[in-house]
């Protein structure tokens, strides 16, 4: 798979392989079902993630297994057709993850995939480097008829890696400034959303580049980094599967809610290299908006 780099970003010295702060890639690119072709396109992103010197590879929402090739219009099974098939149903702790992990060494990534809990079935984020698993997020809310699927996540968590304190939500979590918030107030440094994050299925923009969901894609992954000053790294599938077609648009967001790197709506990866210490020490200097919060002003919004 090609890769792209349209934004070269330095935001603290030099943005090649082995100069200083965090390397990362967020990732643009088409998983389908075939587990075996998932797993060599995961290989070869690691490949160019360490020729680069990247430390933190963020793969797309259901990057192991393809995500449901149609999305229905409710929760009670009325909608207007369904998945030609689903998703791989996967464990943690399988042997795929495990091969993921083996591929990754010294390299954290996120990968998206359907995740087994006896009976239950989750959308689930796994957090994973050559010292195994570090964390799950399961996805907490599900959009279009997801939930005839999936069932929800019921929790919000960063998790300690090897590149800091990392939190990880997928897709339409986003939508939800209370879900990036409180990963933030739980020490996120670095925020990764891994999406399936697909063009409106009406009015349709026939360039995906204008559409209209695309643009709301993008216009959450600035508002959560900025609100939060979090660096916030996204990816997302692109091209097709079943009706589906995606929007791409990976990207890597500064805490400012400048965008540093961005795939655009085809295939590649956004790579940048961030001193997250250094920046995030920067954009809270003069106004820290998690310490400048009023909770026991808006305590009971809440909790409505």
């Amino acid at each position: 798979m090609s890769t792209t780099d349209p934004i070269s970003m330095p935001t603290s010295g030099p943005g090649g392989p082995g100069g200083p702060g965090l390397g990362i890639g967020a990732v643009c690119a088409n998983f389908g079902r075939d587990l075996e072709e998932n797993l060599g396109q995961i290989g070869a992103l690691l490949t160019e993630a360490r020729a680069r010197g990247a430390r933190l590879l963020v793969l797309p929402e259901a990057s192991l297994g393809g995500y449901l090739s149609v999305l229905g219009r409710g929760r009670d099974g009325s909608h207007d057709n369904a998945p030609e098939s689903l998703p791989p149903v996967l464990d943690a702790d399988g042997p795929q993850v495990r091969r993921i992990a083996a591929l990754a060494r010294e390299i954290t990534v996120v990968v998206g995939m359907c995740e087994a809990d006896g009976t239950q079935r989750y959308n689930s984020a796994v957090v994973v480097s050559g010292d195994g698993v570090h964390g799950v997020h399961r996805k907490v809310h599900q959009p279009l008829g997801e939930g005839l699927h999936y069932d929800a996540g019921s929790h919000l968590g960063a998790i300690d890696t090897p590149v800091g304190r990392l939190g990880a939500l997928i897709c339409y979590d986003k939508a939800f400034p209370e879900a990036a918030r409180a990963l933030a107030l739980d020490g996120a440094e670095v925020i990764a959303c891994i999406s399936a994050w697909p063009a409106s299925r009406t009015a349709t923009a026939e360039d995906v580049a204008e559409d209209r969901w695309r643009h709301r894609f993008d216009l959450f992954d600035r508002a959560r980094g900025l609100e939060n000053q979090v660096v916030w790294v996204a990816s997302n599938q692109c091209g097709t599967f079943g009706s589906l077609r995606f929007v791409g648009s990976a990207k890597v967001v500064g805490p400012g809610g400048d965008v540093l790197a961005a795939t655009g709506t085809g295939p590649g990866v956004a790579w940048a290299r961030v001193d997250v210490a250094e920046t995030l020490h920067a954009a809270r200097r003069a106004m820290f908006h998690l310490g400048d919060r009023r909770p026991e002003v808006y305590r009971e919004m809440t909790h409505a």
